[in-house]
């Protein structure tokens, strides 16, 4: 790092469990975005402010006027345009040296492989459990640690799947694909704005402690947030010795 840094970053190297080796690695990390929305606006900018090298962020969708209300990372002249493209711009000039790679398309088959097999760490912020999977896939397939959040109404959810150690249960354990789970929407449910900012800020925080490799991550914990009355509780969940996806990668 160069003395412009050095100062950038010094409140990040002030603290022991990051120092400049922490820093340094968040510098050469490359993150992995799917999702330029009401989660991926906050954890895109923590990262980018925190100095990630490189960040891919993936959303084929365009912003609406109704997503101002919490998608932080557009503004109102940003109506219309695609969301991966006004987020590019808007990190770079929230922080210049960060590598901002935009993705105006849905990822999904080879593409998303591509992408994933490339990131250190990945982040799910999208809205729809069909995408979560498949991300979920690819990231036991490549062993990637997996940030995923979610929100709706007054409720959020986190937690994080790391398979590089084999024994850590994945997405899917913890929420199988194929059973009957109803699928909550923003457009029709409704979402208290600040609540998507409490999730995408800890997606940040999760991925930097797993890039500079400090703290515990939320692997086989699930934090559940009710904004309501600003409740956290925490569920521990397991391996699924039965998982189609991950359990034959148990050692």
């Amino acid at each position: 790092m160069n003395d412009q840094e050095l100062l950038r970053y010094s409140r990040h190297i002030l603290l022991p469990e990051l120092d400049v080796a922490g820093q340094e690695a968040i510098r050469k990390a490359r993150v992995l975005i799917v999702g330029a929305g009401g989660l991926g606006s906050p954890a895109a900018m923590y990262l980018a402010s925190a100095g990630v090298g490189t960040l891919i962020l993936a959303d084929g969708d365009t912003v609406d006027l109704t997503n101002l209300q919490r998608q932080i990372l557009h503004r109102n002249d940003a109506v219309g345009r695609f969301k991966a493209e006004s987020g590019r711009d808007m990190l770079a000039a929230l922080n210049p040296d960060v590598v901002t790679i935009a993705l105006p398309q849905r990822l999904e088959g080879t593409l998303l492989d591509a992408h994933i097999a490339e990131a250190d760490v990945v982040l799910d912020c999208c809205d729809n459990f069909a995408t979560r999977h498949a991300i979920n896939r690819a990231c036991v397939r490549y062993a990637k640690p997996l940030v995923s959040g979610a929100a709706v109404r007054f409720d959020g959810q986190l937690s994080t799947f790391d398979l590089r150690n084999r024994a850590n249960p994945c997405y899917h354990c913890l929420f199988p694909d194929g059973e009957d789970v109803e699928e909550t929407r923003c457009a029709v449910m409704g979402i208290f704005a600040p609540l998507t900012g409490i999730v995408g800020s800890m997606q940040a925080a999760e991925a930097l402690k797993l890039i500079a490799g400090c703290g515990e991550s939320m692997v086989g914990r699930l934090l559940v947030i009710d904004a309501l009355d600003m409740s956290l509780r925490t569920l521990r969940y397991g391996k699924d010795a039965g998982c189609p996806i991950c359990s034959g990668s148990a050692e």
